[in-house]
C-alpha cells in the first residue's frame, strides 16, 4: 500500500494506492500552524474509510510521499533562520545589486528589492581563487574565524558561503566549511559549490542564501514528519517531492532544503502528461490546477515537461532567484478561496488574496465573511451546499449572499446573482492570462494543446477558460481534485548534478567535455547505487546549456548520446540546439556556431512497475440524478442536470448545461458544451460555442 499527500494553501490531498493497485481519494483541511496535522487528518479519513485504526493502515504501507509548501511559506511569511553570508572581500553586495534587472528600468518610483539577506549579515573573506583555478591571495583563515567569533554573539543560525570561482577551485571555500563546523559546532551551512556549481555569480549566492535559511526549518519539520509518522505506525519509506518534478529521501533533502520551493505543484504536470496521452492521444497539454490559493499552471510540450533556470520566488526581479532549475510553473493568486473586493473607483477584482483554510470562504462557517469565488460559485448554483466534500462538510448559502451582497453587489449597484457571476468572470480571466503568459512566451499556441483541468475547484469554470483560449478540449481526470499527488503517484526518484565548463563549436574540446561527463555519470550512478538501491529501471540524461555567441543566456539542449565521440557527435548537438532555439523563440540562426557554458546530467530511478490505477467507486449511496437551478451570465437561470461522477459510463456524453459532482470536485459543462466519460474515468469536454446572450 502507498500513500501520496499533497500539503496546499487550503487542503490537504491524499491519495491511496490499495494492494489491487486501485486509488482512493481524501481531502482534509490543511492546518497552517502545523502541516503535519493535516497530513495526519487525511490519512485517518483514510483509515476510517478502510475499517482500520490509524496505525493499522500506516502498518501496511510501505511507502509515502509528500509535496509541501512548507518552505516557500516560511519564506514568504519571514519564519526562516537568523542567516548570515560570506563572500569573498570586495563582494560583500553580490545579493543586493544582483545581476542588475530591474521589471520597470525607466520606473524610478520603484524601489529596488530589498536583498535576500540583510546586509548587516554579510560579511567579507580575505583571499582570492582567479578564473583558471589559480590562487591570486591566500585565504587569511584568522579573519574567517574572527567572523566567525561575531557570529557566535550575532546568535546566527545558519551561514551561507559563496566565494568567487569556487566552482573551479573550492579549496578556499571547503576550508571556512571546516572552520565553521571547528567554530560554530551545530550551525547549519551551504557552501555555494557543493550545492549549485554553475556558473553566475548572483544565482550560486541567492541559492546558498535561501538553502541555508531554510535547513534548521525544513530539518526540524522532515524529522517531525518522519517521527510522528512512525510513532503513527508507519515502517516505510518518506519521499519528499521536489521542485524538478521528482523525488528525494527525507533526510536528503532536508540537507538541500532548496529543493522544495516549488514541491507539490511540480507534480500535477508529471500526471497531465499521463491523461493528456491517456485520454487524448497528445503529447502537447497546458495543465491548470485549481486549488483554494493558488493557480497553477504548468506545460507538456512533445511529451516532455518543459524547467526553467530563471526560477524565482515572487516576482521576476522584485523576488529572489533561487539559482536552480525546476519544472516551469507560472502560479497566480486565483482559487477556489480568493477573496473579491471592490476598489474605490468601483472596479471588482478577485485575488490575489485568499481566504485559505484559515478561515476560509464565508460558506465554510469558520469565521471568514469576505466574499470568495467558492461563495460566488455557491450562489450560482454550481455547487451543493448538502454534497461539499461528498457531504461531509455542509455550506452556509446565506452567509455566501450576504458576503457577496455587502461587498460586491451593493457597492456596484448588480444583481446578486450578475455578482456572483463577474466574481467567476473576473477570475477565469485572471486565469487565462496565466495560461497565455506560459504558452504564447514559448512559442505554443494553446488552441493546439489539450487543457487539463486538476485541484478541486477546477472544473467550475475550465469549460469558460477552454473558451477563451479556443481549446477543443478539456480533461477533468477522475483523480483531477488531487492532481498534483496523484502524479506523485506516477513519478520517479530523481537528483540532477551541474558542471561549469566553457567550450565552443569552433574550438571544441571533447576530450575536456567528455572528462566533465564521466563525473556527472558517476555521481549519477552513485545516486543509484544510494537513494535508488532497488528501483525497476533506471536512466540518465545529459544536456547542454548552450547559447549563440554574444547572448547572455542559455537554453537547455538534450545531448543524444552520452560521449563526444566523433564530428558527427557535436554536429548532432549543434543542430538540437537551432531546432530547440527555435522551438522556444521561432527563430534560430543556423550559420552560426554556439557556446556552451554547463553540462549536466539528470538521473531517474523508477519505482513503480505498473501504470496508474482506476479510482475506487466511493460508498457514496446517493447517486440518484436529477436537476437544479443554475445561473449563467448569458442564459441567466436554466435547469442544468445534475450527474454523479461515478454514475456515469465510459462512452455516455452529456449536454450541458450540466453539473458533474463528486465528494471533491464539481464540473460545471456550461451551454453549448459536450462532456463525455472517458474508458480512464475521466470526463473529457468539448468547449462548443457559448449561448447568445439574453
Amino acid at each position: 500500500m502507498r500513500f501520496a499527500v499533497d500539503t496546499g494553501g487550503t487542503f490537504t490531498d491524499l491519495i491511496v494506492e490499495d494492494d489491487d493497485n486501485g486509488l482512493h481519494m481524501y481531502k482534509a483541511s490543511t492546518t497552517p500552524d502545523d502541516p503535519i496535522n493535516g497530513v495526519l487528518n487525511s490519512l485517518k479519513l483514510a483509515a476510517e474509510d478502510f475499517g482500520l485504526s490509524l496505525d493499522s493502515l500506516l502498518a501496511k504501507g510501505d511507502l509515502l510521499i509528500h509535496g509541501t509548501t512548507h518552505a516557500i511559506n516560511a519564506i514568504v511569511t519571514g519564519n526562516t533562520a537568523k542567516t548570515a553570508f560570506l563572500t569573498t572581500e570586495g563582494h560583500r553586495d553580490i545579493l543586493v545589486y544582483r545581476e542588475g534587472g530591474r521589471m520597470e528600468p525607466f520606473n524610478f518610483t520603484v524601489p529596488y528589492p530589498q536583498p535576500y539577506l540583510p546586509r548587516a549579515l554579510s560579511y567579507e573573506v580575505p583571499g582570492r581563487i582567479l578564473a583558471d583555478a589559480s590562487e591570486m591571495n591566500p585565504l587569511d583563515e584568522g579573519q574567517v574565524i574572527k567572523i566567525l567569533e561575531e557570529l557566535k554573539t550575532q546568535e546566527v543560525e545558519a551561514v551561507a558561503v559563496c566565494l568567487l570561482w569556487s566552482i573551479i577551485n573550492s579549496t578556499h571555500e571547503d576550508r571556512v566549511g571546516e572552520l565553521i563546523e571547528q567554530h560554530l559546532p551545530g550551525i547549519p551551512y551551504t557552501l555555494s559549490h557543493v550545492l549549485n556549481p554553475s556558473l553566475r555569480e548572483y544565482r550560486r549566492a541567492s541559492s546558498a542564501a535561501i538553502d541555508a535559511s531554510l535547513k534548521p526549518l525544513m530539518s526540524a519539520y522532515m524529522h517531525n514528519l518522519t517521527g510522528r509518522l512512525t510513532d503513527s505506525g508507519f515502517g516505510g519509506r518518506v519521499l519528499i517531492v521536489t521542485s524538478q518534478g521528482g523525488m528525494m529521501d527525507a533526510g536528503d533533502v532536508a540537507e538541500q532544503p532548496i529543493h522544495l520551493i516549488n514541491s507539490g505543484p511540480s507534480m500535477a504536470p508529471v500526471s497531465g502528461r499521463y491523461f493528456a496521452r491517456e485520454d487524448e492521444g497528445s503529447d502537447t497539454a497546458v495543465i491548470a490546477d485549481t486549488g483554494g490559493t493558488t493557480y497553477d499552471v504548468s506545460l507538456v510540450r512533445r511529451g516532455r515537461i518543459p524547467w526553467t533556470r530563471e526560477t524565482w520566488i515572487g516576482q521576476p526581479y522584485r523576488g529572489h532567484m533561487t539559482g536552480f532549475p525546476s519544472v516551469d510553473v507560472k502560479s497566480i493568486g486565483a482559487g477556489g478561496g480568493s477573496i473579491a473586493w471592490v476598489d474605490d473607483g468601483g472596479m471588482l477584482h478577485v485575488g490575489p488574496q485568499s481566504a485559505g483554510a484559515v478561515p476560509g470562504p464565508s460558506c465554510y462557517g469558520n469565521g471568514g465573511d469576505k466574499p470568495t469565488v467558492t461563495d460566488a460559485s455557491l450562489v450560482l448554483g454550481y455547487l451543493d451546499p448538502e454534497f461539499f466534500l461528498g457531504g461531509s462538510m455542509e455550506l452556509d448559502l446565506d452567509a455566501a449572499r450576504v458576503a457577496i451582497e455587502r461587498d460586491v453587489a451593493t457597492p456596484m449597484r448588480i444583481g446578486l446573482e450578475d455578482a456572483a457571476a463577474a466574481i467567476v468572470a473576473i477570475a477565469t480571466e485572471n486565469m487565462v492570462q496565466a495560461i497565455v503568459d506560459i504558452t504564447v512566451n514559448q512559442g505554443i499556441d494553446p488552441r493546439d494543446a489539450v487543457l487539463i483541468g486538476g485541484g478541486g475547484a477546477a472544473g467550475l469554470n475550465s469549460t469558460a477558460i477552454a473558451r477563451r483560449l479556443g481549446s477543443e478540449r478539456v480533461v477533468i481526470p477522475e483523480v483531477g481534485a488531487a492532481l498534483s499527488a496523484a502524479g506523485a503517484m506516477m513519478s520517479d526518484l530523481h537528483s540532477q548534478y551541474t558542471r561549469t565548463f566553457f567550450a565552443t563549436s569552433e574550438d571544441f574540446d571533447a576530450d575536456g567535455v567528455n572528462a566533465i561527463l564521466d563525473q556527472l555519470e558517476a555521481r549519477c550512478n552513485a545516486f543509484i547505487d544510494g537513494p535508488g538501491q532497488g528501483s525497476i529501471d533506471q536512466t540518465i540524461e545529459f544536456f547542454a546549456e548552450a547559447r549563440y555567441p554574444e547572448q547572455v543566456w542559455e537554453i537547455e539542449v538534450p545531448l543524444a548520446g552520452r560521449r563526444f565521440e566523433s564530428d558527427g557527435d557535436l554536429q548532432a548537438l549543434i543542430e538540437e540546439f537551432h531546432k530547440v532555439h527555435e522551438d522556444i523563440f521561432a527563430i534560430n540562426d543556423p550559420g552560426s556556431g554556439i557556446e556552451v557554458v554547463g553540462w549536466t546530467a539528470s538521473v531517474k530511478c523508477q519505482i513503480k512497475d505498473s501504470e496508474s490505477g482506476s479510482l475506487v467507486d466511493s460508498n457514496t449511496e446517493a447517486l440518484v440524478d436529477g436537476t437544479r437551478k443554475v445561473y449563467f451570465a448569458e442564459t441567466g437561470y436554466v435547469d442544468a442536470k445534475v450527474r454523479r461522477f461515478e454514475a456515469m459510463t465510459a462512452g455516455e456524453e452529456l449536454p450541458g448545461p450540466a453539473i458533474i459532482e463528486s465528494p471533491f470536485t464539481t464540473v460545471v459543462v456550461d451551454p453549448g458544451a459536450t462532456a463525455e466519460r472517458r474508458g480512464s474515468g475521466s470526463v473529457s469536454i468539448v468547449p462548443g460555442a457559448p449561448r447568445a446572450a439574453r
